[in-house]
């Protein structure tokens, strides 16, 4: 069963990495902008050392590429407003955060949200950067956009369970308490994909070819839009009671 997105006002992401954006919400902000909302992506930093072939790639080099597939990324999803923080990658822990914070607010006061997306507290795999982000964006939003309604990325035990062997198999996750699973009361948006959904996603992800292609060569095109492009899902931050959204898409 779906549960729909709140609400019918702006749609605001914040995430760590390129990639971050269409695995946990790619779904999310496509139906977003096909009901017509304001959907804006944050990312806040470049990927610059997603590779484990440094020399061919060295940072500067993925950087750019990174850059153009992600505007193609969020291109295919029909999102046009982006915001690059520029942080390094991989260091977000040492960033200022107040400085940082501020920096968010702003953007979230001028974008207005009804609904923030961002990983929870566990940073979804446990990465210290997507631990960071979390942690910026509840503060800016606390800051600038109190009654958002703040969703955090999360799976469900029924989905951990199906995937667990591909999850050992990739090492995805920092610990063996990954991924945080939600409870099925707990659940605030689940959105399943149907069979265009599920494609104009795929579509989405190969945009970002220095991050999927490998990933898709292993596991092959029918895994990948099974595990990858079939649901999302996400908690609330905060309890629900005190927010009053009607049914969105």
């Amino acid at each position: 069963m779906s549960i729909p997105l709140p609400g019918t006002g702006p749609v605001f992401g914040i995430w760590a990495h390129p990639d971050d954006e269409v695995y946990l919400s790619g779904g999310l902000m496509a139906a977003a902008r096909a009901a017509g909302r304001r959907v804006v992506c944050v990312t806040a930093t470049r990927g610059e050392h997603g590779t484990d072939d440094p020399e061919r790639w060295p940072p500067e080099r993925l950087a750019a590429i990174r850059d153009a597939e992600l505007t193609a990324s969020l291109a295919a999803l029909g999102v046009t407003e982006h915001h690059q923080l520029g942080l390094p990658d991989g260091n977000c822990v040492r960033q200022p955060f107040d400085a940082v914070v501020a920096r968010l607010a702003g953007i979230v006061a001028e974008v207005r949200p009804e609904v923030v997306l961002t990983f929870g507290p566990d940073g979804f795999t446990g990465h210290p950067d997507h631990r960071m982000v979390s942690a910026w964006a509840e503060a800016a939003r606390n800051r600038a956009a109190p009654n958002a309604r703040l969703l955090f990325a999360r799976v469900t035990a029924e989905f951990a369970d199906t995937w667990r062997h591909l999850y050992d198999r990739l090492g995805m996750f920092a610990s063996d308490d990954l991924p945080w699973r939600a409870a099925p009361d707990r659940v605030a948006v689940r959105l399943r994909l149907d069979d265009a959904a599920a494609d104009r996603k795929l579509v989405a992800l190969r945009a970002q070819a220095s991050q999927t292609a490998q990933l898709t060569a292993l596991l092959g095109e029918e895994t990948m839009r099974a595990w990858a492009c079939s649901v999302e899902t996400f908690v609330d931050a905060v309890p629900a009671q005190a927010l009053d959204f009607a049914d969105g898409c």
